[in-house]
């Protein structure tokens, strides 16, 4: 908050009176997450016809992200905001169960577009091991101070969904 207050010059009661109190303050700030990091980096997932491919450009431009902040970084929001905040309160537990659902959307869809042969089932367990892969990445760039860990991660991550071991 005193970050906000310096930076706006509004007095904390006045961003309080704003928003209506912190809580409430806190989840605008998941809305603007949602639109200004996860929809611009998650569109190419959700794009008509997208595949591992477009997972693949999906991880390389939040880590671009993360090298541009500096690693180790602050993490991801949501991530964050999962273990932090949901537990506890079930607006937040919400907001992230949403975003949560979202990724898993996607990444069935990538999923069905790469690998035609799985069925429905298949596909959607494999999309839940994508959203906690893609948990524990954000989770690991906040202790890890090189790029290189994360892409060969993401790279090692897709080559098993493909079946690729070498």
């Amino acid at each position: 908050m005193d970050d906000l207050v310096k930076a706006t010059g509004v007095s904390r009661h006045g961003i309080y009176t704003t928003f209506g109190g912190k809580k409430a303050l806190f989840l605008v700030c998941f809305d603007r997450y949602q639109d200004s990091v996860v929809t611009p980096a998650f569109k190419v997932v959700e794009a008509p016809g997208a595949d591992l491919r477009s997972v693949a450009k999906y991880f390389e431009l939040q880590i671009s992200r993360c090298e541009a902040v500096g690693l180790p970084g602050p993490g991801c929001f949501v991530a964050n905001s999962a273990t932090e905040a949901a537990p506890a309160d079930a607006d937040v537990m919400l907001q992230v169960q949403r975003h949560n659902d979202r990724l898993r959307r996607g990444f069935r869809a990538a999923l069905r577009s790469s690998i035609p042969s799985l069925g429905k089932a298949r596909a959607t367990r494999l999309a839940e091991v994508m959203l906690i892969f893609t948990n524990g990445l954000w989770t690991l760039s906040r202790s890890v101070s090189d790029a290189r860990v994360l892409r060969r991660a993401t790279r090692d991550f897709l080559d098993l969904l493909e079946g690729r071991t070498t």
